[in-house]
């Protein structure tokens, strides 16, 4: 794997994703210039990740869940 593949896949990885004008989560843009091989990767890696994070966190969230619970707790 070269070193452009690994930048790639390690963006991808991160719990930051764009928004479009209506807030709504994009997909991450390293995640398209990806092969389906390294996708695959990049979605295995997350699950594994996430659970880290959870397993982590005094609330048993990932990065991912915080985020999701502070757009819904802002909306209430």
């Amino acid at each position: 794997m070269n070193r452009s593949t690994r930048d790639l896949i390690e963006a991808a990885l991160g719990a930051w994703r764009p928004r479009d004008r209506s807030g709504a989560a994009q997909g991450h843009p390293a995640w398209f210039d990806l092969e389906p091989a390294d996708r695959e990767r990049v979605y295995e890696e997350t699950v594994r990740l996430r659970a880290l994070e959870a397993a982590l966190d005094p609330e048993g969230l990932s990065s991912t869940g915080h985020a999701v619970m502070n757009r819904i707790l802002r909306r209430l």
